[in-house]
């Protein structure tokens, strides 16, 4: 079972800055800390891109403890005024450009979000720590939590252990090149300036408000539109598959009881082929949905080319999480699975909208099926 986090003994309100707040993981996490600490405050920072949905924060939209700004991580004085006005004493840090296929087609964004992006996030905090104001809360007590993921790692064979803390990095895409950069730099930041840092690599992340191009939300949309599921290759490619809410509350964990200046593997301990995976989603919508258009929805299964340089598995050892700060996974692959299809058959609401020209245009470059 997952712990619930403790609350330390000396614990003033925390001030949240959450770049990405309105992404996938980023709005998870926005609304498990709304429900968990009421009392905190939690501003968002997003720049609204393709994979950016306000709507996805609706229903926090004028609590009193909530702020919404549109503005990108690059934009210094917008940190710095940010840092300063709302007294952030903690940030947790999910912007990105997360989507390998996309590096792979236009490379240019990930260097300068990831990794310049990162770099100004860091300075603005830095020259905002050297004069910060410990009064509420204990600068132990402080965090720069940086979300990166298992992809810095490169691929496993079958049979190879999973992915430690310890694993050296072997990036092999511009997405996990850039991420692996941001990482450096973070660490950098605690061993010169002693900023409280903290930093995680999570495996694949699935649930509610995944942006539609990802493989989950893709293979729900594509059966409930009657079209092909592309699986790149011969599906056989092994993901760690970790419920979004699981990873929210392992974060929780981390900036309550996390060791500054430590790097913690987040996984789900749900090692699936990816075949495997669409036959499940196959499944639960059979089960789930009502006048699909093609049914059986494995019908609809489409093999097509593989994705350049594709790593051929990812599995995360998060003993390190279990052991030090008691976190577990507590979500199965087909409860999570079952929570998620339903969550898109009862949203279309939210996803539909985001089917346009350009996701269309990204859709027909990648997978060449209708």
């Amino acid at each position: 079972m997952t712990s619930t986090p403790s609350s330390p003994q000396v614990r003033g309100p925390r001030r949240l800055l959450v770049t990405g707040g309105a992404g996938f993981i980023g709005s998870n996490f926005v609304h498990h800390w709304a429900k968990t600490y009421p009392q905190d405050r939690i501003v968002v920072l997003d720049a609204l891109t393709y994979a950016g949905n306000r709507k996805s924060l609706a229903d926090l939209e004028g609590s009193e403890n909530f702020r919404f700004v549109e503005g990108n991580i690059g934009d210094r004085p917008l940190l710095d005024e940010l840092l300063a006005t709302e007294a952030i004493n903690t940030v947790a840090h999910f912007a990105a450009e997360s989507h390998v296929d996309r590096s792979i087609l236009a490379p240019d964004a990930f260097i300068q979000t990831n990794i310049v992006g990162t770099f100004t996030l860091l300075e603005a905090f830095r020259h905002y720590w050297q004069q910060a104001d410990f009064s509420e809360l204990p600068p132990k007590k402080w965090a720069f939590l940086h979300i990166s993921t298992d992809e810095v790692y490169g691929s496993l064979g079958d049979h190879d252990p999973a992915f430690a803390e310890t694993t050296p990095y072997a990036p092999n895409s511009p997405y996990s090149a850039s991420k692996a950069a941001s990482d450096h730099l973070v660490r950098a930041y605690y061993h010169t300036y002693g900023i409280p840092i903290l930093i995680s690599h999570c495996s694949n992340n699935y649930g509610p408000y995944q942006f539609p191009e990802k493989l989950i939300p893709l293979t729900c949309i594509n059966i409930l539109m009657g079209k092909p599921i592309p699986v790149y290759g011969d599906g056989k490619h092994i993901r760690d598959w970790l419920y979004v809410r699981d990873h929210c509350r392992a974060l929780d964990v981390l900036i309550h009881k996390g060791n500054r200046g430590q790097r913690y593997n987040i996984g789900g301990n749900n090692e699936v082929r990816n075949i495997e995976l669409v036959h499940i989603i196959c499944q639960l919508m059979d089960d789930l949905a009502v006048d699909l258009p093609t049914r059986p929805a494995r019908d609809l299964i489409t093999y097509v080319d593989d994705r350049l340089g594709h790593d051929r598995r990812y599995a995360i050892n998060a003993r390190k999480m279990s052991i030090h700060l008691g976190w577990n996974p507590s979500t199965g692959i087909e409860e999570g699975l079952r929570e998620t299809v339903r969550w898109y058959l009862d949203h279309r609401d939210w996803w539909e909208p985001l089917l346009t020209g350009e996701y269309h245009q990204f859709y027909q470059k990648m997978y060449g099926v209708v």
